[in-house]
């Protein structure tokens, strides 16, 4: 059984990469916002009695969910309303970007000179902008495997499909995303 303290110290370690993901998928970070507060707070009233080795599968699987209802409401809400605004593209402004997740211990001895450090904050803007055209499926395996660092069973199991739609997603995803990159001048 999770702790108060064990299920507090999981969703403050969660909620930048939950928020993060879930701007990915539904491109507006208002309801990016509801989206991870409604997940943590379904976790906290209906799963927190559970052990905490089971928290993070269970907060992947509510996460999806939630973001499958968002869509859900959006589809019923624009076939009744149509409301022009809701076409307007989000600004590009965003709080959170990937540089802050990348990994620098290789370069920790070293100082990175002004020219590669731009150059990376571009390559690394590309890549998130072509994660977030990428079909909603296979974002979101590629998200779970390679952001979230789950594995296959893990992400099937949060995505509610089998593992092999889910290295079927994965696959297509990073072909895309290669196609895309290098058709940029891109390589990694």
């Amino acid at each position: 059984m999770a702790t108060e303290q064990e299920l507090s110290d999981f969703l403050k370690g969660v909620e930048k990469r939950a928020f993060k993901r879930s701007v990915y998928h539904v491109r507006n970070e208002e309801s990016a916002l509801d989206i991870v507060q409604d997940s943590m707070m379904k976790l906290a009233e209906h799963y927190g009695h559970k052990p905490a080795a089971e928290l993070p599968m269970l907060f992947q699987r509510i996460l999806s969910n939630c973001t499958l209802d968002w869509f859900r409401r959006q589809k019923t809400r624009n076939a009744l309303f149509s409301n022009m605004s809701d076409f307007q593209s989000a600004g590009e402004n965003e709080e959170f970007d990937l540089l802050e997740t990348l990994n620098l211990q290789n370069h920790s001895d070293q100082t990175e000179s002004a020219e590669s450090s731009t150059q990376r904050a571009q390559t690394l803007h590309e890549i998130e902008t072509e994660i977030k055209e990428l079909p909603a499926r296979q974002r979101e395996a590629f998200l779970m495997r390679y952001w979230e660092e789950l594995d296959v069973a893990e992400t099937a199991a949060a995505m509610g499909c089998s593992e092999g739609s889910v290295k079927t997603h994965c696959s297509r995803a990073v072909q895309a995303l290669s196609k895309a990159l290098r058709a940029k001048g891109i390589t990694l």
